[in-house]
């Protein structure tokens, strides 16, 4: 079942909240940039007139700039002492969310960063769309997988503020399982509309520097009894582009006498690094040997005839090659692959075949994405 509206009026009444949300959010962030670029230029004005006080020697320029400063602490001081005002921000509500697409950013350690695109579904308001970043438990990163459905808390006066619940209560993991929500358009993508920290950086450094520029300018003639002329035009940057190549290509090995990518743990982070390496996570091919792990793409290929590198099981690869090893026929296995490869037909999700090879020839069995075994070749049969 896909979710569902709550009338036209309904739907109305959430979408003039959610404007006059971002109009106050727009508003105030308005404000605060206003306030913080004024605090910075008065700032390096100050700051400027007591050097350049020292430089002329100048009495009542140092004074005036020391006398700004001091105001300027004392307001800060003032202002850190009082408590905030208004109400406290409401707390977070519970909703589904089908997770569009997720992608790891790194992988050296056991919470791995990744990147969420999520439908948030929640029960008073339509269904929209949002883009997060969380960590989570290495352990726990098959149960997140595209096109499936999560437990999510979010704001509602801040509807980018979503964050997946790692833990939640039986009955939502149930109602978790049992929903089927449909994707939200692309124009219902939400983010949060306030400046973000290296803007607020930016806007610091320009308002102290022009302030500082200001007062400097107001005193050039006596600074400088001689200048230059124009300054020697910025060169412009140089730019170049690079194409792309249709197709890709890469592997990884894992060394050391003990080393196997068979260890629990060692096929995912060693998907995630060559995910991190091809900067795409959907893939053509993938091949998983002993000590190596080899992945293949096209970037024209649809989503829908390609592997996405983390929704496969990564840890039930290892009791399939122990499976494809003692049910085969094969005695003496000397060597074992896995291939992943894309599905065919329909709603096919992709398929996985563990060969294994020793001296009594080659056999061996197909699994779906969720590692259950659907065909077995032993050794002599055909195939």
């Amino acid at each position: 079942m896909g979710t569902t509206g709550q009338g036209q009026a309904g739907q109305d009444a959430d979408e003039a909240n959610g404007q006059t949300v971002k109009r106050r959010s727009a508003a105030s962030g308005f404000l605060d940039a206003l306030r913080l670029s004024v605090t910075s230029g008065v700032t390096g004005a100050a700051l400027a007139a007591l050097v350049v006080g020292v430089i002329m020697e100048a009495v009542p320029v140092f004074v005036t700039g020391g006398g700004v400063l001091v105001v300027l602490i004392l307001i800060g001081v003032v202002a850190g002492r009082r408590s905030p005002a208004g109400e406290e921000p409401p707390a977070g509500r519970l909703a589904l969310a089908r997770i569009e697409d997720l992608r790891a950013t790194n992988g050296e350690m056991a919470d791995v960063p990744v990147k969420f695109r999520l439908t948030v579904a929640p029960d008073d308001r339509p269904a929209y769309r949002v883009k997060i970043n969380q960590a989570i438990n290495l352990v726990d990163i098959p149960f997140y997988r595209p096109r499936g459905t999560a437990v999510v808390t979010y704001r509602p006066d801040e509807p980018w503020e979503v964050r997946i619940v790692t833990r939640p209560t039986p009955e939502w993991s149930r109602r978790a399982e049992e929903a089927e929500i449909d994707s939200a358009p692309e124009s219902t993508l939400v983010s949060d509309p306030g400046v973000s920290e290296g803007s607020w950086c930016v806007l610091c450094l320009l308002a102290f520097l022009a302030g500082a520029a200001l007062v400097v300018l107001l005193f050039r003639g006596e600074l400088f009894t001689s200048g230059d002329g124009d300054g020697a035009a910025a060169k412009p940057p140089s730019s170049s582009s690079s194409s792309t190549s249709r197709t890709f290509s890469t592997s990884t090995t894992v060394s050391g006498p003990s080393a196997s990518l068979l260890t629990f743990g060692v096929m995912r982070v060693t998907a995630m690094e060559l995910e991190a390496r091809v900067d795409t996570a959907y893939v053509t091919a993938i091949t998983i040997e002993d000590h190596r792990m080899a992945v293949r793409g096209d970037s024209t290929r649809p989503v829908s005839e390609t592997v996405h590198l983390q929704s496969l099981p990564y840890e039930l690869f290892p009791g399939l090659v122990r499976e494809a090893r003692t049910t085969l026929g094969v005695s003496d296995p000397r060597s074992w692959r896995i291939d992943v490869t894309p599905g065919t037909g329909a709603g096919a999700g992709p398929r996985v075949r563990v060969t294994v090879t020793g001296k009594e020839g080659t056999a061996h069995l197909d699994a779906d994405a969720t590692g259950r075994v659907t065909d077995r070749r032993a050794v002599g049969e055909s195939g």
